[in-house]
């Protein structure tokens, strides 16, 4: 499975004042990481914006875009996601993935077993989750450690996984899509992780790391 060509950095939110700054909910384990890595687009690539960080405030980064001069023009950015080449960021270090990496990955137990794809990367605080959903639309959290987790192929694509005991009998029927961005890098733990916040925030260990 190809690597994806860009990752999602972020998404504009709101606006802030009359000058035409945005409030950008970013998924860099750094908020304000969200302009490190040069310029910005929308998905499509048509267009592109050099983003300067002014602050943070409730949980979003403050920021100015070029081109962008006024409350209008900023309004109508509202929804927009950010978008990075995926060349444009660092290399992950041992054991350390990006979200955008892992998402849409099929996961299969030691047997063969297919077990859904995974369709987010979650934190809840107590450890990461990989959220899986199946052929017949059955979701799964997954814990995104070594003893559930104990290989990541992305030369090949694809997850092995050893769910602990009793997890397969928790599956549910999927309730929405999985939303949320994909830009920060994840490291497993040599601990177990429970709980389950999206592919979009700060990073975890395999649990994870964030860019």
């Amino acid at each position: 499975m190809p690597r994806p060509d860009k990752v999602c950095l972020g998404t504009i939110v709101g606006v802030h004042g009359v000058q035409g700054a945005v409030r950008i909910k970013s998924f860099t384990a750094d908020p304000a990481d969200v302009a490190a890595y040069g310029a910005v687009s929308d998905e499509s690539g048509g267009r592109r914006f050099e983003v300067k960080v002014l602050g943070q405030a409730r949980g979003t980064v403050l920021a100015r875009l070029s081109g962008v001069a006024d409350r209008n023009a900023a309004e109508a950015l509202r929804g927009l996601r950010l978008y990075v080449p995926r060349a444009a960021l660092p290399e992950a270090n041992e054991d350390e993935f990006y979200h955008a990496d892992l998402i849409g990955l099929p996961v299969e137990t030691k047997e063969g077993a297919p077990l859904g794809s995974v369709r987010a990367v979650l934190n809840f605080g107590a450890g990461d989750i990989l959220e899986l959903r199946d052929e017949n639309g059955r979701e799964l959290l997954l814990p995104f450690s070594d003893a559930a987790v104990p290989e990541v192929d992305l030369a090949r694509g694809r997850i092995v996984a050893s769910p602990p005991e009793g997890l397969l009998e928790q599956r549910v029927p999927a309730a929405a899509e999985a939303g949320g961005g994909a830009a920060r890098r994840r490291r497993r733990k040599r601990r177990a992780a429970g709980g389950g916040a999206g592919a979009g925030g700060g990073g975890t260990d395999r649990g994870g790391a964030g860019l």
